[in-house]
């Protein structure tokens, strides 16, 4: 069966939207019409390499839709469920997964390298992160799939696979943000958005917003932020500044640049914790003295996906939308058709704030 899809032909090479030949489940397997798929800016970093992947592939991780069909062997779901997709499945059997920490689990993305579809042509189409949301309809195999919790829009739920797990768990798994603790989170994009609200659902006293646009405060306050500080040479001593001159319990970073990290680092008070969410490049590269590590004290700890167990978190996230503490339709910046995909990544690369969803 032939559905539209969107293509990346080679790494830095524009999108292609085009049909596809998509087969049927196999054992294990699960077809999904997509209802909606989240636009990620690690969509944008596997399309220019910062994340390999093998190409061609069709991209887009971050989904939700209705079940078709199944394969041999399913038997936790049927036709008409609908579910999100999970793109970091956790295999269960390696030694981090023995440990509890499925978030880091080696076997993942094996899935990534399989052959998904095929192009008119006969081409071998990938997977990107292993579900190919950016399609009508996928195949994924059934432990990309979860359930849908009860009381959740299937089209705002597709922000569950991805952004809304990585800035919750960021704040409450990572972080371990405490009632009354200040917070800053820097870098505004759907991700960053997800951390505010998060933070206000932890009961943080202040959070403060830095972003290089100013046309995102409005975004940023709506999801929870109190303050807004325009990213600059002087971000640091701002949010000291809006923290009576001690910094932050709590940066957490949601750009993956050198200079922004640093600036968390820089922002957080003594003894704080300073968490990294943003996929950098290698090029991007941060110093720090011994000295500075020795007396101020902080943690500075990288974050996988929001250290996340997505089949734990998501009812508890579901739970959340239904009493009206997370808004997903806030993380929204604008509704699009697959066709729009190329568009929102130009978006991404100008800074534009929020996520686009595709609504199938």
């Amino acid at each position: 069966m032939t559905v539209r899809a969107a293509v990346l032909p080679a790494v830095g090479a524009p999108l292609e939207i085009t049909e596809i030949d998509l087969p049927e489940p196999g054992p294990g397997q699960v077809r999904v019409r997509l209802a909606a798929a989240g636009v990620c800016h690690s969509d944008l970093s596997l399309s220019n390499g910062t994340m390999r992947v093998p190409v061609p592939a069709v991209l887009g991780h971050e989904g939700a839709g209705t079940v078709v069909s199944v394969g041999e062997g399913v038997t936790h779901l049927a036709p008409g469920d609908p579910v999100v997709l999970n793109w970091a499945p956790a295999c269960g059997d390696c030694h981090a997964c023995a440990l509890g920490e499925v978030w880091l689990c080696a076997n993942a993305l094996n899935g990534a390298a399989g052959v998904h579809a095929r192009t008119a042509d006969g081409t071998e189409l990938h997977p990107g992160l292993n579900v190919a949301a950016f399609a009508e309809e996928t195949v994924v195999a059934a432990s990309c799939v979860l359930p849908l919790p009860d009381g959740v829009p299937l089209t705002d739920a597709a922000l569950l696979g991805c952004a809304v797990l990585t800035g919750y768990g960021a704040v409450h798994h990572s972080a371990r943000v405490r009632r009354g603790e200040t917070v800053a989170v820097f870098g505004a994009g759907g991700v960053g958005l997800a951390t505010l609200q998060s933070a206000r659902i932890a009961g943080a006293s202040r959070i403060i917003a830095v972003d290089v646009s100013p046309a995102k405060e409005e975004l940023a306050r709506a999801a929870g932020a109190t303050d807004f500080v325009l990213a600059s040479d002087t971000t640091a001593r701002e949010v000291r500044a809006l923290t009576g001159k001690q910094g932050a319990d709590v940066a957490i970073e949601c750009v993956g640049r050198a200079a922004t990290i640093r600036a968390a680092w820089d922002s957080t008070r003594r003894g704080g914790r300073t968490t990294v969410v943003g996929i950098g490049g290698k090029d991007q590269e941060v110093t720090f003295n011994a000295l500075e590590i020795f007396h101020w004290g902080r943690t500075l700890s990288g974050c996988v996906y929001g250290n996340t167990d997505p089949a734990r978190d998501l009812p508890v996230l579901a739970g959340h939308v239904r009493e009206g503490r997370l808004d997903l339709s806030a993380l929204v910046t604008e509704r699009i058709g697959l066709d729009g995909i190329p568009a929102a990544f130009e978006n991404m690369l100008a800074g534009k704030g929020g996520r686009a969803l595709v609504v199938f």
